[in-house]
């Protein structure tokens, strides 16, 4: 068996690297994140750290992460002085981290015990797999299951289309919370300030690596009011996820998404055919889902903010 479980070795020493970063954003997230962070401390495998960052939290969030940092040394809290937005917050989990393998961790998801265990055996004996992920179980606001999300994608697939199928847009991005090896990952540039980047950040990573499905019920996903996307059903709104400073600008998130795509279709690790291929796609894509539509509507919204911006500019110019 691979990797140090429970009975190998007693938690992972504050000077050393540990095996496994997990990354917990939190912005008050009191209710749920107790029974968040009770789940990554009881994983049968122990050699990681739990690294959270509090984006300025207004309720008992700070002191609840205070006293088990105290309690369990392999966890490091951070509190941010500011609200530096959503993104930004989960990259700076990454950026904190120590490890070689590398999760993202919601303040209201539950693993099973043996997930990081079942993840860290994957990775360490295939080193052409990026990311590993097991079957997801949606669970209610009081932990009631509700769903499973299973992917069972084709693992002889290539880069190309590895990436195609991280694009539909159809399909949710549970897969970010899979276990990634940390130089892939850091790669990828992480996620940017706009609408569905962790999709972008998927396909990305799809041109480094395989990606390897464990199809064992092993992650329990929060689904419930105080989600981002049911908060902010749409995209633009969602913005405000960002941070108030993204929020406040005129934004394109369709069209910051296409350009992403774009570039990283252009520095990727494949051949000139595969780019070429993937190229090509990206009309495709364009005209999936009528995804022209949502560019022109970016373009239309941001002429009408700029106009009222200017208009409101020389009104107070005039006064």
């Amino acid at each position: 068996m691979v990797g140090r479980r429970a009975s190998d070795v007693n938690a992972s020493s504050a000077d050393a690297a540990p095996t496994v970063s997990i990354g917990l954003a939190v912005y008050n997230g009191e209710r749920h994140l107790a029974a968040a962070i009770d789940s990554i401390l009881a994983q049968t495998f122990t050699d990681f750290e739990l690294v959270i960052c509090d984006n300025a939290s207004t309720d008992g969030t700070e002191a609840l992460c205070r006293g088990y940092e105290r309690a369990d040394e392999r966890v490091r809290y951070h509190r941010n002085d500011r609200n530096i937005g959503g993104a930004r917050n989960e990259n700076l989990t990454f950026e904190r981290s120590r490890a070689q393998y590398f999760r993202w961790a919601a303040h209201d998801d539950v693993l099973a015990p043996t997930l990081l265990e079942r993840c860290v055996d994957v990775l360490d004996a295939h080193p052409d797999v990026v990311l590993c992920h097991t079957d997801v179980v949606t669970i209610d606001e009081d932990g009631n299951e509700f769903g499973l999300i299973a992917r069972r994608r084709d693992p002889t697939l290539g880069p190309v289309e590895r990436f195609r199928e991280l694009t539909d847009v159809a399909v949710g991005c549970e897969e970010t919370y899979g276990l990634m090896r940390s130089d892939a990952l850091a790669a990828t540039g992480l996620q940017r300030n706009y609408t569905d980047s962790d999709r972008t950040l998927l396909a990305h990573l799809a041109l480094l690596g395989r990606f390897h499905e464990i199809p064992e019920p092993l992650f329990y996903k929060r689904v419930h009011a105080g989600n981002s996307m049911h908060t902010f059903p749409d995209w633009r709104d969602r913005m405000q996820w960002f941070g108030d400073d993204v929020a406040g600008r005129i934004t394109l998130p369709h069209w910051s998404q296409l350009w992403h795509y774009l570039a990283v279709i252009t520095t990727a690790p494949v051949s000139i055919g595969s780019k070429l291929r993937l190229y090509g796609f990206m009309f495709v894509w364009v005209g999936r889902y009528r995804r022209w539509r949502s560019l022109g509507k970016d373009l239309v919204i941001a002429a009408y903010r700029l106009v009222a911006r200017t208009r409101a500019r020389l009104g107070r110019g005039a006064t």
